[in-house]
């Protein structure tokens, strides 16, 4: 029963048909239930998750998924794969590489992988009858530069593809769909020298997804996110290597505003090798994700990093726990 119910909100994912419990509609607009490859807005890599996806103001690699232009910060090129166990909205993995110059800036490519599994499908005798399987691949190109010393820009363009096949007694071989999206974001550190960095992004903004015909089409879940962080410990501690962020996020629908998600976090690191980053954050209207809590932490010794991260909120697409976030990466000259 629990990978039908993945195989059917996925379906109703792609035929932008979502139910209100693939989505919060709280705003009494259109809301995700009018809004095709609502997949976009599940969050990936634990960093993400630990601070309950308040990332727009901070940086790091897990940027590529949030706000391109926190990619600016890194002064490293790294290679890093994430992974989410299995839960309602499937099993993710994601490989990323990104190449750092001091003249250009960051470029990287990416790419995810959601697996919502296979269903079989048997009549009362228990004969095989069919399977339908869905898939969903992103592949991204990222750049981020930082211009006018603090203030850094960043853009991803990005080519979405869903894929539903179904074997054996099916009405038909299945449906692909394909898209194209842009992400756009801007960071301002350091703000008038007060420590307090700035960050804003519009994210998954490109044509519609068409699965069957133009008239079906949907309109992809595009966001705008503003946020803030302030780096509270450095700022009034004087201890070498010790770093305590605060960051507050909000983030609103282009198109039906006025009901945004709010994300706050904190992320609190220590050491210079290894480092230490133990984060924590909440959300509140978060869509494709019940409000609650996220919590994670990330090592980093040499040139390895290593994050885990959980959602401690319950309930979300339909009833299920929160899968576990894994990072494993790697960082080069």
């Amino acid at each position: 029963m629990r990978r039908c119910l993945h195989i059917l909100l996925a379906v109703a994912a792609v035929c932008g048909s979502a139910s209100p419990s693939a989505g919060q509609d709280s705003g009494g607009g259109q809301g995700t239930a009018t809004e095709g490859a609502l997949f976009l807005l599940l969050p990936v890599g634990p960093k993400g998750v630990g601070v309950a996806r308040a990332m727009t103001a901070l940086g790091g690699a897990e940027s590529v998924w949030w706000n391109p232009a926190g990619l600016a910060t890194l002064e490293e090129g790294s290679v890093f794969l994430t992974r989410s166990e299995e839960d309602v909205s499937g099993e993710a993995t994601s490989l990323t590489g990104l190449l750092q110059s001091d003249r250009f800036g960051v470029v990287g490519l990416s790419y995810l992988l959601l697996d919502l599994g296979d269903v079989e499908f048997r009549d009362d005798q228990g004969n095989f009858l069919g399977q339908v399987s869905l898939r969903y691949h992103t592949g991204i190109v990222s750049a981020s530069t930082a211009v006018l010393g603090d203030l850094a820009l960043g853009m991803n363009l990005k080519v979405i593809q869903s894929r539903l096949t179904c074997r054996g007694q099916c009405l038909d071989a299945g449906v692909t769909a394909t898209t194209y999206a842009v992400d756009a974001g801007a960071q301002w550190r350091d703000v008038a020298g007060s420590g307090v960095t700035v960050g804003g992004a519009i994210v998954h903004a490109g044509p519609s997804l068409q699965v069957v015909n133009e008239e079906q089409a949907d309109p992809l879940p595009t966001r705008i996110r503003l946020a803030a962080s302030y780096d509270v410990l450095s700022r009034w501690v004087d201890v070498p290597d010790l770093h305590g962020l605060l960051t507050l996020e909000l983030e609103d629908r282009w198109r039906d505003p006025g009901d945004p998600a709010v994300y706050a976090a904190t992320e609190v690191s220590a050491g210079s090798n290894p480092v230490v980053a133990l984060r924590a954050g909440y959300a509140w209207g978060a869509e494709l994700q019940v409000d609650g809590a996220g919590v994670g932490i990330g090592v980093r010794y040499d040139r390895f990093d290593v994050g885990i991260s959980k959602s401690l909120a319950s309930g979300g697409l339909a009833g299920e726990s929160e899968p576990i976030h894994f990072a494993l990466g790697f960082s080069f000259q």
